[in-house]
C-alpha cells in the first residue's frame, strides 16, 4: 500500500510540546506520582511512553515506573496481519497490583488496539486504575473505548492513515496525515 502526504499537522516542536502537556495532565488527575505506572505499548507509543515518564520524573523529581507492552499476541486479528508474526517481549519489572496504570499509544483508532492492551494487562494482575493517553484520537471507534488524555483529535477518513513519526524509531518528530493509494 503506498501512501501519499496529505497534511503535517505537527512538527517536532508540536508534539513535544503535546507530550508535555499530556505529561502534566496525567500528573494534575492523578495528584501527583503515588501508584503511578505508565505503560508504553509498542511500538510509538513506547517512546511517547518513555518522554512522558522523564517529563514527570524532572517535575516531581523522583522515579516513575515504566514499562512496555507488545499486544501482538493478543490481536484479535493475527492470522490476518501475518502468517508468522512476530512478538517482540513486554517487559513489566513491577507489580501492577493497586497502581494507577497509564496506557501510551501514538494514535486511537478502533479501539481494538486498547482492548488487546487492558486483556494483557489484566493478566499481570489488578491495577487501581487503567488510564490511556494518546497523541491522536482519530475517530471511528468500533469498540466503546476513549482516551482520558488526547493530544489532539483529528478527523479522518477511512481512507487515510495518521502517521505518528517519532525521533527513536524513525529519525524525526512529527505527525502527519496520508492518503492510501
Amino acid at each position: 500500500m503506498k501512501l501519499t502526504l496529505k497534511s503535517r499537522i505537527m512538527d517536532a516542536s508540536e508534539l513535544s510540546r503535546t507530550i508535555l502537556r499530556l505529561s502534566y495532565e496525567i500528573l494534575e488527575r492523578n495528584k501527583g506520582t503515588q501508584n503511578l505506572a505508565i505503560i508504553g505499548i509498542r511500538s510509538r507509543g513506547v517512546p511517547i511512553a518513555q518522554r512522558i515518564v522523564a517529563n514527570i520524573a524532572s517535575v516531581e523529581n523522583c522515579k516513575i515506573e515504566a514499562g512496555i507492552l507488545d499486544i501482538t499476541l493478543y490481536r484479535d486479528d493475527l492470522t490476518t496481519i501475518s502468517d508468522q508474526p512476530v512478538a517482540k517481549p513486554t517487559q513489566i519489572p513491577f507489580d501492577i497490583t493497586e497502581k494507577k496504570i497509564i496506557l501510551v499509544d501514538d494514535v486511537l483508532y478502533t479501539g481494538r488496539t486498547t482492548r488487546c492492551a487492558i486483556d494483557q494487562i489484566m493478566d499481570f494482575g489488578r491495577p487501581a486504575s487503567i488510564q490511556l493517553a494518546v497523541i491522536i484520537d482519530r475517530g471511528h471507534r468500533e469498540l466503546p473505548i476513549q482516551a482520558d488524555y488526547t493530544g489532539k483529535t483529528v478527523t479522518t477518513t477511512k481512507d487515510e492513515v495518521i502517521e505518528v513519526r517519532v525521533e527513536e524509531i524513525d529519525g524525526c518528530d512529527e505527525v502527519l496525515v496520508c492518503g492510501k493509494e
